[in-house]
């Protein structure tokens, strides 16, 4: 598939049409080592990665899980090109609100792009990630509650932020706990820190969980990242 077929699409509009003190108050929800996804104009996941050294409309990209457009890339490809439209959705784990941006990306060199133009469109209190949504066995543990022994519950999505869990023992916002769930068969089984952010009670003994997850290292937002993108190619 030609690269630039999927990232040569121009956007139908301007994304910059707010006004720039709007866009400089905006731009503070964002800082160093956010995570983001980065997608085309169409949706289509790109790659994700590390916001670095935001200043104003411009900010570097250093990125740690791609698709096979990104991977079979020729970064010699884009001289003489111009930067690339793309959208890119982040989450500012200080604030847990999800951040929307607009910009145009330039590799400098593999896996180090350059954002230019970029413009913060809007910030929502929500989760930004991709989810999938999956109906998996998991369980969990409460690290700091000796005696109490594990639990069962229902995986019910997950991105590389967090997931969405179902389980008849009942939680409250705050509460931290070790989720252990096998993504894949051939796969060891996965550990993950969560701290709850909502609760949905669905029934008196059923209750929804939204997760965020805690402590993750960039190896281990990777192979999260990895493993949601083999489930959704195999489904």
């Amino acid at each position: 598939m030609d690269l630039f077929a999927i990232f040569g699409k121009k956007a139908e509009g301007d994304g910059g049409g707010k006004a720039k003190k709007e866009n400089d108050l905006k731009i503070l929800e964002i800082y160093s080592g956010m995570r983001v996804v980065v997608e085309d104009l169409e949706g289509q996941v790109l790659f994700i990665a590390r916001l670095q050294d935001p200043q104003k409309d411009r900010a570097g990209l250093l990125q740690y899980s791609d698709t096979e457009v990104v991977r079979d890339m020729d970064l010699a490809a884009f001289q003489g090109k111009s930067p690339v439209q793309v959208l890119i959705r982040g989450y500012n784990d200080r604030k847990r609100t999800a951040v929307f941006m607009e910009g145009k990306i330039w590799p400098e060199q593999k896996h180090r792009w350059q954002v230019e133009e970029l413009v913060v469109t809007r910030v929502e209190n929500e989760r930004s990630a991709p989810r999938l949504e999956l109906d998996m066995e998991g369980i969990i543990t409460m690290p700091d509650r000796a005696g109490e022994g594990d639990v069962s519950c229902r995986l019910l999505n997950i991105s590389v932020g967090g997931a969405g869990i179902c389980s008849e023992h009942r939680y409250h916002k705050g509460d931290r706990f070790l989720l252990k769930v096998k993504l894949l068969g051939d796969r060891p089984a996965t550990t993950l820190y969560c701290e709850v952010l909502r609760v949905i009670e669905r029934d008196p003994d059923r209750f929804e969980y939204g997760c965020q997850f805690l402590e993750l290292t960039e190896a281990g937002l990777e192979e999260i990242a990895q493993e949601i993108e083999e489930i959704a190619a195999k489904a």
